[in-house]
């Protein structure tokens, strides 16, 4: 009788402790810091100048990377404690939410609808969406685009509801990821290739014999998204990139990395 009065009270305080706990994305990441100083940044790992695997080095290497470097740096006294892991623009989010993420710096574009599932940083990084096409090819601008076009786009990205958008009867081809998108306009399955210049410029560095088409047809700020009710993260985020901005950091990682935007 004892042993079963016991196991009676013990019961309900493990039920408690067990619908007390929280999970690993609803942990407040800036108290975790204090006893494990590792930052995890989901990362692109194809996308020239911003964030592609070395193969020579096994190294991610690029923009997004070392900014992700020296935000840790300055959050954690150590660059070392930055964890990269490979996300595409179709999983960044869902990482994020299920807490396998701490952040996410992979030239998101700031979007009034993915401000509903995340919130951001300040802007790192202002880009512009715009077109890639073969150095021979008469399209001009994203007004020469018709129901004759196909563009190439990445799923999950903005750059396909953009170009809907901005040039309704063109058909849109969505695809995985940049190396795709770019490998199906080599092949022609496609006349444009479109995502933001400064991934676009990335590419034509290593394939001359394209060109962009015309300038910029939209803006698109890139911020560090964070998972919600992560208000002392983002403010800690913030504090580390304003640092870094004004110590010099941060010119000397753009002009590490970023060519001029010309065309």
């Amino acid at each position: 009788m004892k042993r079963f009065t016991l196991l009676c009270l013990i019961f309900p305080l493990l039920l408690l402790a067990a619908c007390g706990s929280k999970s690993i994305a609803e942990v407040d990441i800036t108290e975790r810091l204090k006893d494990d100083p590792t930052i995890t940044w989901g990362v692109k790992v194809d996308t020239s100048l911003f964030g592609l695997y070395n193969i020579k080095t096994s190294e991610i290497e690029g923009f997004d990377i070392d900014i992700a470097k020296a935000l840790t740096e300055e959050i954690t006294g150590d660059a070392a404690n930055a964890k990269f892991v490979e996300v595409t623009s179709k999983t960044r989010i869902p990482l994020l939410k299920n807490g396998n993420i701490d952040a996410i710096i992979a030239t998101m574009t700031i979007s009034e609808e993915r401000k509903k599932q995340v919130d951001f940083s300040d802007v790192y990084f202002d880009a512009g969406q715009a077109l890639l096409v073969p150095g021979n090819s008469s399209i001009q601008s994203v007004s020469d685009l018709s129901s004759d076009t196909t563009v190439l786009a990445v799923k999950g990205s903005t750059s396909a509801a953009n170009i809907r958008k901005h040039a309704p009867d063109t058909h849109v081809l969505e695809l995985e990821n940049y190396s795709e998108a770019f490998t199906a306009l080599q092949s022609g399955q496609g006349d444009a290739m479109t995502t933001d210049n400064a991934i676009l410029l990335g590419i034509i560095a290593n394939n001359p014999g394209y060109r962009l088409a015309g300038g910029n047809f939209t803006d698109e700020p890139y911020g560090i998204a964070i998972n919600k009710d992560q208000n002392k993260f983002v403010e800690t985020i913030n504090s580390a990139f304003k640092t870094i901005k004004e110590n010099g950091v941060y010119d000397e990682i753009y002009n590490k990395w970023i060519p001029e935007m010309e065309e």
